[in-house]
């Protein structure tokens, strides 16, 4: 068992302790950003990064709000005082899904325009950053060169300059933050459930359909019928849009970084990370790029 393996696993137990379930038998679904186990007894376990501890009370909040709302989220479980943290690391614990698939554009354009036709409640949402932990994600790239590292620092200065100019689009609403298929998944009962809502926030719903349009003009992960379909459903083209290029810019710089976050894990996240900075400067030739999911 790997360092990383056997903190998370100690982590786990005492944070499961704290609120009385039983850790035994747990089973990790996902061991990124967040790390996040399945408990047998229908439990999910999410175990954030040190210093999340405002990020997943948050969640938590948001997720109850969105449930009196009849948004359909992902519930926080009842009857636990959440979240606990243990050696600084912020742990929260949720309803299980049932068996479930990522989302269809149709779905996610259905939920997305629910979601923006929120009321906007004041104190419980911040303005949406689109730029968190990004310059912490340069410094910490372990295998970044030194040339790549003083590129990124410099794009995302430039990008932050732009962004205080975001060209007049529609108004402020609640937005999801990371939209797509991975974040906004229909069960087989065919309820259609956002995840992860760390991100949830105060801000142009572009940059949650944004998300969607990249995988169309970025990359070749959406077919054109596909993204006609989403545009219809939600009733837009951000393409269109004349702050489309800087959000799409954002986006891209944010992927990109999530992969040098993880670059150091195997050769296979290096080379992904190397290939995606090396997009963004020019050096593989104009979109559509070739990214792996």
């Amino acid at each position: 068992m790997s360092t990383h393996t056997a903190t998370l696993q100690h982590v786990l137990a005492a944070a499961c302790s704290r609120v009385g379930l039983d850790p035994a038998g747990a089973e990790p679904i996902r061991l990124g950003e967040n790390a996040i186990f399945r408990l047998p007894a229908r439990v999910v376990v999410r175990i954030a990064r040190p210093g999340q501890l405002a990020a997943a009370s948050k969640e938590v909040r948001i997720a109850r709000w969105f449930a009196e709302h009849a948004i359909s989220a992902v519930r926080a479980l009842d009857g636990v005082e959440q979240p606990v943290e243990v050696d600084g690391r912020p742990v929260t614990f949720w309803e299980e899904l049932p068996p479930h698939r990522h989302g269809t554009v149709v779905e996610i354009a259905d939920v997305l325009r629910r979601l923006h036709d929120l009321p906007i409640l004041t104190g419980l949402l911040e303005p949406l950053d689109p730029f968190v932990r990004l310059a912490e994600r340069i410094d910490a790239g372990t295998t970044l060169t030194v040339d790549d590292r003083a590129w990124l620092h410099a794009r995302l200065g430039t990008l932050r300059e732009q962004y205080r100019t975001l060209p007049p689009g529609l108004p402020s609403t609640v937005v999801h933050g990371d939209a797509w298929g991975g974040n906004i998944v229909a069960t087989d009962g065919g309820r259609t459930v956002l995840l992860d809502l760390e991100r949830c926030s105060i801000g142009p719903p572009e940059w949650d359909l944004v998300s969607i349009a990249i995988r169309r003009t970025s990359f070749t992960w959406l077919l054109e019928h596909d993204y006609r379909d989403f545009c219809h459903r939600y009733g837009r083209d951000v393409a269109t849009w004349s702050g489309y290029g800087l959000l799409r810019d954002i986006r891209e710089l944010r992927m990109t970084l999530y992969r040098v976050q993880r670059a150091a894990e195997s050769l296979t996240e290096h080379a992904e990370a190397e290939y995606r900075v090396a997009c963004l400067r020019g050096l593989r030739g104009p979109r559509p790029w070739r990214w792996g999911r």
